[in-house]
């Protein structure tokens, strides 16, 4: 266990952990946005997909990485099992709302339904790819904070994202949108790279960031925790 039992800004991150979360996988996640932007090197105009949960998704892995970092492997575990308990709790919440019959007066029951009428499997999709790739990466912080001594945060930050987000894209999108007529192989495939680069490209250009709410939080909180002693099975208690 930490040192430390009354954090200051655990709770407060742990809101951020499941407000993001939700806005991934009740929002973001079902659609597909196209990036454009013109070529400096020939002027060619180069256009993309990408899920719009990329927005905000790197939130979450910068909140694990500062989780892991400074409270231990065990904070985040619970602050992951927080959030997704509180998903599947909203996942119902939605379904069950969109099982209530519309007033005659409500002309928009389809344009729900198609909004937020497949959160069910995203939010299962989610549950299974983000927990793997979640816990993978806290795993890699934690074990290569005790191998480098807690040095090299970037490294660490970097190395731990690059193997948790590999984890979490090839676990999501097939299970979230495999035989969706919306989604054909081709677009799914674009998308996948596109979200997997564009989340570790955004790791690397947060690292100033990391680093100073890192440090920032290690002071605030008298905390620095290392896992020498942790029991790393996501389901221990």
């Amino acid at each position: 266990m930490s040192k430390n039992i009354n954090y200051k800004y655990l709770s407060y991150l742990q809101a951020l952990f499941v407000a993001v979360l939700l806005i991934i996988n009740l929002i973001g996640a079902s659609k597909v946005s196209q990036i454009s932007f013109t070529n400096f090197f020939n002027g060619q105009n180069i256009s993309f997909s990408i899920g719009s949960g990329i927005l905000f998704f790197p939130i979450s892995y910068l909140l694990g990485d500062l989780l892991t970092e400074v409270y231990g492997y065990d904070a985040s575990r619970k602050v992951i099992w927080t959030g997704f308990g509180i998903l599947i709790f909203a996942t119902l919440m939605v379904q069950f709302i969109l099982l209530m019959p519309p007033a005659p007066s409500w002309p928009h029951q389809k344009a729900f339904e198609e909004t937020l009428g497949i959160s069910w499997r995203i939010s299962l999709s989610s549950f299974v790819a983000f927990a793997t790739g979640e816990f993978i990466n806290s795993f890699v912080m934690a074990k290569m904070k005790v191998l480098t001594k807690g040095s090299k945060l970037w490294m660490r930050a970097i190395g731990s994202t690059v193997c948790g987000e590999a984890f979490d894209t090839l676990l999501f999108y097939p299970l979230a949108f495999w035989g969706n007529p919306d989604f054909p192989i081709a677009l799914l495939g674009q998308i996948m790279l596109a979200n997997y680069l564009g989340k570790v490209i955004w790791e690397i250009v947060a690292m100033p960031l990391t680093y100073i709410i890192v440090n920032w939080l290690k002071k605030a909180e008298d905390e620095d925790y290392f896992d020498t002693n942790t029991d790393f099975n996501p389901f221990h208690a």
